[in-house]
């Protein structure tokens, strides 16, 4: 009886060291496979906090850009404004400028070259570029096409006395 007693305690020995071993390599994979999943995240949350500090440092850098190419091009507007005004009494300007009038568009200028002479000889449109692009707009482009095919035209506008 103690040989079966001794049996059965073998037999239980052997069970249970199977399912220690089983239990522990269970348990190894658990902690790996929570271990890596942890890792995962980590690295994850680790490159999702670097694209977001490159994503600042770029968008702040960009800004910077914009705007300083904002404060160019505003500066180069507002040269070429105070350009288009002031070009009648710039020496090179052709003509007298009591003769010009600054319309701003679709044409800068208009000078009746003569006029102040009390001897009118020509009508002038005058479209006034400064910088480096002296490309004209479309309408600029539609006005001297006009121009240059004869469609101008003078007309009397009567108004109604509401006397």
């Amino acid at each position: 009886m103690l040989e079966l007693v001794i049996l059965l305690l073998a037999i239980a020995i052997v069970i249970l060291a199977w399912k220690y071993l089983r239990l522990f390599t269970t348990m190894e994979e658990r902690a790996h496979a929570l271990y890596d999943e942890w890792r995962s995240r980590a690295l994850e949350d680790d490159v999702r906090e670097r694209v977001d500090l490159l994503h600042r440092e770029w968008t702040i850098q960009e800004e910077m850009r914009i705007r300083s190419d904002a404060i160019g091009k505003s500066e180069a507007v507002i040269r070429g404004k105070m350009t288009e005004h002031l070009i009648p009494y710039f020496p090179e300007f052709p003509f007298d400028p009591r003769d010009a009038r600054f319309l701003g568009t679709p044409v800068d200028l208009i000078v009746f070259d003569g006029l102040s002479r009390g001897t009118l000889s020509r009508i002038v449109f005058v479209e006034v570029k400064t910088g480096k692009r002296g490309a004209l707009s479309m309408r600029e482009r539609q006005v001297r096409e006009c121009v240059e095919k004869g469609l101008v035209s003078y007309e009397i506008l009567h108004m109604k006395d509401d006397k």
